[in-house]
């Protein structure tokens, strides 16, 4: 039997040498999809936060409570439900700290803070002034917010409106719509459109309004 020959020297070094080339291209790949990976995770990140921010304000809207309180001024019962501009107010059963009881939400648009919002529990009182005493949270920093209400115009006919002010109409719309335009758009960012019913518009609770006696 002839005897086993083993490697050289030469071929050690070769074979290392050929080792080594290849880890550090395989380093440099691995470092390449890995940065790649964090950006593309970052944007969908941004993206998961947006869909549960929508997914969050769609469950407080389809939860719209039919909060009533009274003014004391006018020794008067109203439904709380405000909505201009600039501004939407409501009473919703969803709170997104998951806390039992109502809470009252308040969102708020502009072009320079974007979509923002207040909450603060509900009683049995009107809202607005703790409300508006409290820090709002940005919510949608790059987007600005568009609302709309349908209303049950006539026994045929139903129409959207811009606002809502339950002092007046004494009710909840029948639904909302939400439209979320980015500010500065950016790879990703789109329009999101959604339209929420309200499931106790027809609540037996709300009643017109009638001085207190």
């Amino acid at each position: 039997m002839k005897a086993a020959r083993g490697f050289t020297l030469i071929e050690l070094i070769v074979a290392m040498t050929l080792t080594a080339m290849l880890l550090a291209m395989l380093s440099g790949g691995l470092y390449g999809v890995v940065r790649d990976w964090q950006r593309d995770g970052s944007g969908l990140d941004a993206t998961l936060d947006k869909a549960l921010v929508v997914l969050q304000l769609d469950r407080a809207l389809q939860s719209a409570f039919p909060h009533t309180y009274i003014d004391t001024e006018k020794v008067a019962k109203y439904v709380y439900f405000e909505a201009d501009e600039h501004r939407l107010s409501f009473i919703s059963m969803v709170s997104p700290q998951r806390q039992s009881g109502l809470t009252a939400w308040e969102l708020s648009t502009d072009d320079k803070h974007g979509v923002q919002l207040r909450q603060t529990p509900a009683f049995s009182d009107n809202p607005d002034m703790r409300l508006t005493a409290l820090k709002p949270v940005p919510l949608l920093p790059n987007y600005t917010a568009e609302w709309h209400f349908l209303f049950q115009k006539d026994p045929q006919t139903k129409q959207w409106v811009q606002t809502w002010t339950g002092k007046e109409r004494q009710s909840l719309p029948i639904a909302v719509q939400l439209v979320l335009t980015p500010r500065n758009k950016k790879k990703g960012d789109e329009v999101v459109e959604i339209v929420v019913p309200v499931h106790s518009w027809r609540n037996p609770d709300i009643q017109p309004i009638v001085p207190l006696k």
